[in-house]
């Protein structure tokens, strides 16, 4: 998206889809953003050259959360429908094929948290802050806050965040699970790029089924999960890449994966 209006910028990079939130001064997801999100990941979802995306806010902040100047209007039929399309656009990048990874550059409330947990992976900046500070306004997270947070954190202290409405720093998030790693605000974009280069190194085929693997075997038990970790183990033996990636290694060279 190259137009003066655009709310996202998407610049590509070695397979790389650097996607940035572009709405100053702190990236509100007001409706008009989550319409182009939803639009993008449409586009990126058939583009054969991104591998991997990496999510990040232009300025400053990473998100700031939902579009509080629409609520005051909302009753309980808008605001049910405001919090379904909000949960579809994320469940959306949550469910793409790709791999996402967030960089969380700066604050992450309310909304842009929950964006940020619908990527697979997140990397924060030591001077980051998160939280789901609805509780504050009356109200409670819509895009999923409630039920990912949960998933990531266990249920008392994602019931401590969210009734409190307290802001988390970079090294809480990082030590309760919500990042995966954390740096320094000037190393954060090359570690994610980093992360993401490597993961697009590798035949995508695989990198597709592990995703899909974990998915959904996280929703089951065990013994289901075991039986979808070998369904896809037996789909990815059928693939070229499969053959490419045994046979370099019992060569020892790197493979030439062709992502089929």
């Amino acid at each position: 998206m190259s137009d003066e209006k655009s709310l996202l910028n998407l610049v590509i990079e070695d397979n790389v889809g650097i996607l940035k939130l572009n709405n100053p001064p702190v990236n509100v997801l007001n409706r008009a953003i989550l319409t182009q999100l939803s639009s993008l990941l449409d586009e990126i979802k058939d583009n054969s050259e991104i591998k991997v995306i990496v999510l990040t806010g232009e300025g400053s902040a990473f998100a700031a959360g939902a579009d509080i100047k629409s609520m005051p209007a909302l009753k309980a039929a808008e605001g049910e429908q405001m919090a379904l399309y909000g949960q579809e656009v994320f469940n959306k990048l949550e469910n793409l094929e790709k791999v996402s990874i967030c960089a969380i550059n700066g604050v992450a409330l309310g909304g842009g948290l929950e964006l940020a947990m619908s990527c697979d992976i997140r990397i924060i900046s030591e001077k980051a802050k998160v939280g789901q500070p609805e509780i504050n306004l009356g109200i409670i997270p819509g895009y999923g806050g409630t039920q990912r947070l949960t998933r990531l954190v266990g249920k008392p202290k994602a019931k401590e965040i969210v009734l409190t409405g307290d802001n988390l720093s970079g090294q809480e998030a990082y030590d309760l699970g919500i990042a995966t790693k954390i740096t320094s605000p000037d190393e954060l974009m090359s570690t994610a790029l980093e992360l993401a280069k490597k993961i697009a190194s590798k035949g995508q085929v695989a990198v597709r089924a592990a995703k899909k693997a974990i998915d959904e075997g996280f929703e089951q038990n065990l013994n289901e999960a075991l039986k979808t970790e070998a369904k896809y183990f037996g789909l990815v033996c059928d693939s070229e890449d499969k053959n490419e990636g045994v046979i370099a290694f019992m060569e020892k060279r790197k493979p030439n994966f062709q992502d089929k």
